[in-house]
């Protein structure tokens, strides 16, 4: 791989400068593997919790210990993890019809939620297609005000006029596409607790993707009621291959087990077909690898603002996701970062990726992805709709070493080194 002097002096500075970031990044990564591995001797994982079952998948002790011990993990009383949850937006939309019924509000209070959320509430598609909105399920949003915080004055007042119609308070914890900041593990209690006080009937749910072992404790250790991801991000540590969560109330994950299989079945049912092992293992180095790419979005934030891109965080900024935004400016500004990051990859580095219509989408999207499993975003990769301001979403690293180099490239492929 070629890289111009410029950028090697460049990421030199950058690693001298982020010693101290990376060296606390290293003790929340040491305090989260020390709660999985407790988690692990509390519930006596062996060798038998890695056998797979078949059918219906009745008394499979791997995958009802893995529950428990991921509700234990992420601070709820309950959780389902699925090899048949197919990705984030599928978790979120078991999360959705789960607890919301007929009559019922999806009040969403960090403005709007991830593109792919859109149709399947109804705010865009084919009415009929079955969103939430041909159910007769209403959805409200609240913005976060200028300074990137709850607007609680219009949360409570939005709370008092809905009544008990007002059945979800629904949080985006990470940016998603939005050029806003991501939301800390503090900020999303205090919400609960304002949520719970004003609207006790109301279950707080946090889309939880991207946030997973970035801070020491996650949204349902302080009181959120419901936390949804994907295990092909933070929490799969680079080891699952597919799958997703939902850790909560035993009231909360119980609805939304109902919708995953059927009513008064849920979560006692569903084989693993050995998908255990790697589930376990991923928790196991889901700490370490987030950290990983925490570190390399750092490391992205400093090359980039260093070549005078705004930047989000901020280089020395505390994290409360994976996420690294760079605006780039332009529509080529975009697609030469996905191209530098696509080249960097350790796998289809010889391809060019290109904007298109991706299916969820409102605008076309480019996709830089080197990745071992599909679309697994703990890896490395890069996206971005081409809308003004052109900004590229990053993320991930199984390796910093890995990651190191495609932020090199990207830096090259921007500034044409």
């Amino acid at each position: 791989m070629h890289i111009s002097d410029k950028i090697k002096t460049l990421t030199a500075e950058a690693e001298v400068a982020l010693a101290p970031y990376f060296a606390e990044i290293d003790r929340i990564a040491f305090e989260n593997t020390e709660r999985v591995m407790d988690a692990f001797r509390a519930h006596r994982v062996a060798m038998t919790n890695f056998d797979g079952t078949s059918g219906y998948g009745y008394d499979d002790r791997g995958r009802d210990v893995l529950d428990e011990i991921w509700a234990e993990v992420m601070g709820a009383e309950a959780a389902i993890v699925r090899h048949q949850i197919v990705s984030g937006t599928h978790a979120l939309t078991i999360g959705l019809f789960g607890i919301l019924r007929p009559g019922d509000v999806m009040l969403s209070v960090a403005g709007k939620p991830y593109d792919t959320l859109e149709e399947v509430i109804g705010l865009c598609g084919t009415p009929g297609n079955g969103s939430l909105k041909d159910f007769g399920v209403d959805y409200d949003q609240v913005d976060l005000t200028s300074d990137g915080h709850f607007d609680y004055e219009t949360i409570e007042q939005k709370l008092n006029a809905l009544g008990d119609k007002a059945k979800m308070v629904f949080v985006q914890r990470s940016k998603g596409y939005l050029n806003r900041k991501t939301l800390s593990v503090a900020e999303i209690g205090e919400l609960a607790a304002f949520v719970h006080r004003v609207s006790p009937h109301s279950f707080v749910v946090v889309d939880n993707c991207y946030g997973e072992f970035v801070e020491t404790l996650e949204p349902t250790a302080v009181g959120a009621d419901l936390i949804i991801g994907s295990l092909i991000k933070n929490p799969g540590g680079g080891m699952a291959e597919t799958g997703g969560y939902l850790a909560g109330t035993k009231r909360a994950v119980e609805l939304c087990s109902y919708r995953l299989t059927s009513v008064g079945v849920g979560g006692e049912v569903g084989a693993t077909f050995g998908h255990n092992k790697s589930f376990y293992k991923g928790l196991f180095y889901a700490p370490h690898t987030t950290a990983q790419a925490i570190k390399t979005a750092h490391l992205a934030a400093y090359v980039f603002n260093a070549l005078g891109f705004a930047v989000e965080p901020a280089w020395n900024e505390t994290r409360h996701d994976i996420i690294q935004s760079v605006i780039t400016g332009s529509a080529e500004g975009l697609c030469a970062f996905c191209r530098g990051i696509q080249a960097g990859s350790p796998v289809d580095s010889h391809v060019t990726p290109e904007p298109w219509a991706m299916p969820g989408y409102n605008d076309p999207v480019i996709m830089a992805a080197g990745a071992f499993t599909q679309g697994s975003s703990i890896e490395l990769s890069a996206d971005g709709p081409l809308r003004p301001p052109f900004t590229a979403f990053f993320q991930g690293g199984l390796t910093y070493e890995s990651g190191k180099l495609a932020i090199m490239s990207a830096a090259d492929a921007v500034i044409g080194g």
